[in-house]
């Protein structure tokens, strides 16, 4: 087999972090494969630092085919620019370091599939579904809501009354969107294609924005 036609798993270390575009360039150099997997580990990567590792590794003629993390905000990122993506569970050891930050990542519920009209999905922490919410499903979580595909449904952040839970999407449709006590109806407006989204609360109000990539 040829071996440029090999895939090749780079990790960017969190130990590394915020060095990880050295540490990149580094590995790339003394690969013999143009296929690369990135495994983020528990990193959070937004659509600009994404899109800057793409643009490194096409510096030195590789293709990346995949990202892998534990992160749902860097799950979502690479979604959205289209490379496909895998969620691993982090381990123990990381999972204990990363609970210490963030608290409700241990009560994290990860739903796989579609979620169908007359569904509801509930979660003490975040809830992160792989998959649509369609008209007339209902999800609701304690923090943040992490949607792998397209909110056409009604989903509540915050549901006991966190302010600063948010809701993303790669499309933000929804029947209703609810964060601790604020309620709002869908946009009416058609949301750029490609593009992911997330509702947070602003000056009193639910607002739909481009999702964070800085």
């Amino acid at each position: 087999m040829n071996s440029k036609s090999q895939k090749i798993i780079i990790n960017i270390e969190g130990r590394n972090y915020p060095n990880w575009k050295i540490d990149l360039k580094n590995k790339l150099k003394t690969l013999k494969s143009n296929n690369l997997e990135i495994d983020a580990k528990n990193i959070d990567l937004s659509c600009k630092e994404i899109s800057e590792i793409i643009e490194i590794a096409n510096q030195y003629n590789c293709e990346i085919i995949c990202f892998c993390s534990s992160s749902p905000k860097t799950i979502v990122s690479s979604q959205s620019l289209g490379y496909k993506s895998q969620f691993i569970e982090s381990s123990s050891k990381n999972t204990s370091e990363i609970n210490k930050k963030n608290p409700t990542f241990s009560k994290t519920h990860f739903h796989q599939g579609t979620v169908r009209s007359g569904e509801y999905l509930e979660s003490p922490g975040d809830l992160l579904i792989l998959g649509d919410v369609n008209p007339g499903a209902n999800v609701s979580a304690e923090g943040n809501i992490i949607i792998w595909g397209r909110l056409l449904g009604i989903a509540h952040a915050g549901s006991k009354g966190n302010s600063k839970a948010k809701i993303s999407a790669l499309q933000l449709s929804p029947v209703q969107l609810r964060i601790a006590k604020k309620v709002a109806r869908g946009p009416k407006e058609k949301p750029q294609f490609g593009l992911a989204e997330q509702a947070i609360i602003d000056s009193e109000e639910i607002i739909i924005s481009p999702l964070e990539t800085t």
